[in-house]
């Protein structure tokens, strides 16, 4: 019983960040693109919270596996509030450079944050799971991570709401507040040895040892930098120049994406149980589905080309790619834990998810610099290609062990 409850006040937590993680990206986004700023400046603005996300996950699930999980989730959300109260403190009389430069610190606290909070939730479902239940362990991660992306998704609309209605600076103390209060939870409900390895874990094992992890890391890294090369920057610029929408329309519209996006990764065991013959995913499942995303990519450009309705094809090839990126990403979740040992995951997710930060680095600046050169068009095909890259790499992976009937697993969870 108390596993579960760890897993609740766990997954709270991790649902309260996300929503003020969504919703401080889109206040960013709409506060600064409405001070003028171009695409690139846009770009930079998130590149340390890019960057800082690399090093927290090389070094979080380190300091996760000496320390317990509980460390590293209190730490995300305190340095969150923190985030949160030094962007209230900009001053609008500033020179842009001096902005973009005390924005993008504060940023580097937020990404440190949120790839804290989220090594830590996704390290404790695989504490709290018993095991080789491998079918448990597919729909808790498939859960946590699509009510997480709902949420956030949530947070996009939050954000504009807030910026609409309260403004940049209230709108920030509000999501602090709400945030402390959450923390203060936490720290009382959690034990503290909650993701602790057995033994003292060594420095060098931030790196893995598991080629399996290696080469599902790498692919991790084409497939959401596949997704930020066009999702940061150019398409909410797109909808906001191209199509003339207002702030609370451009962030109803990526929220109901992430929102979308978040459910399908939720029911992603049952989607995909039929085509696996009622097992959990394996290597070929990931192959499969990256060189779907290429596909479904490729077909929002060669719409374009042949001239069809520039805002229907971008928002339907946006739908489509929502659905396919969902699936692959619940099964990569899936895939880091199952090839990860028990008392090792923190380390294994903290190294997986440093790709994953590398990904989105990359893909944020070349969303800013590939848009401000040559338009969307282009970052399309650049993300096509990052997606097949993320298919290529795949072919390597081999099948983690244990997999077992989803039918079976069903049975299992309810023991």
């Amino acid at each position: 019983m108390s596993g579960v409850r760890h897993y609740v006040v766990v997954t709270a937590a991790y649902w309260a960040f996300t929503l003020t993680d969504g919703a401080l990206r889109m206040l960013v986004l709409l506060h600064f693109h409405g001070l003028g700023y171009t695409p690139v400046q846009l770009a930079f603005l998130f590149l340390f919270y890019e960057l800082f996300g690399v090093v927290t996950n090389l070094l979080g699930g380190w300091i996760a596996a000496r320390m317990g999980v509980r460390v590293t989730l209190l730490a995300g959300l305190a340095l969150q509030i923190g985030a949160l109260g030094m962007l209230s403190a900009l001053d609008p009389a500033w020179a842009r450079a001096a902005s973009v430069a005390f924005v993008m610190a504060a940023q580097a606290l937020s990404g440190v944050a949120k790839d804290l909070t989220k090594m830590s939730s996704k390290s404790a479902i695989k504490t709290l799971v018993p095991a080789d239940a491998h079918g448990p362990l597919f729909r808790w991660v498939a859960l946590l991570t699509g009510s997480k992306n709902a949420l956030k998704g949530a947070g996009f609309f939050l954000g504009s709401a807030l910026l609409t209605g309260l403004g940049f600076r209230p709108a920030l103390w509000a999501m602090a507040a709400g945030l402390a209060v959450v923390l203060a939870v936490a720290l009382i409900q959690l034990p503290a040895a909650l993701g602790r390895a057995k033994g003292k874990a060594a420095f060098r094992g931030v790196f893995s040892m598991h080629r399996d992890i290696n080469v599902l890391s790498a692919a991790r890294f084409f497939l959401f930098g596949a997704r930020d090369i066009w999702f940061v920057v150019a398409v909410p610029v797109f909808l906001s120049v191209e199509l003339g929408w207002g702030f609370t329309s451009v962030g109803a519209a990526l929220a109901l994406w992430v929102i979308g996006y978040g459910v399908i990764q939720s029911v992603t065991p049952s989607l995909l149980a039929p085509l696996t013959g009622g097992v959990a995913p394996g290597a070929r499942v990931a192959v499969a589905l990256a060189g779907g995303l290429a596909l479904t990519l490729a077909l929002v450009p060669l719409g374009l080309h042949v001239g069809a309705a520039r805002s229907a094809v971008v928002l339907a090839g946006l739908g489509a790619f929502g659905v396919v990126f969902a699936i692959n990403s619940s099964v990569h979740s899936y895939l880091i834990l199952a090839y990860s040992d028990g008392d090792k995951v923190a380390l294994n997710v903290g190294f997986y998810y440093m790709a994953n930060a590398g990904g989105r680095l990359v893909g944020t600046l070349l969303s800013g610099l590939v848009f401000q050169a040559a338009g969307l068009v282009a970052c399309l095909w650049t993300a096509v290609g990052f997606a097949a890259a993320a298919g290529a790499v795949s072919l390597a992976l081999a099948d983690p062990p244990h997999r077992i009937a989803l039918a079976d697993a069903r049975a299992e969870g309810a023991e």
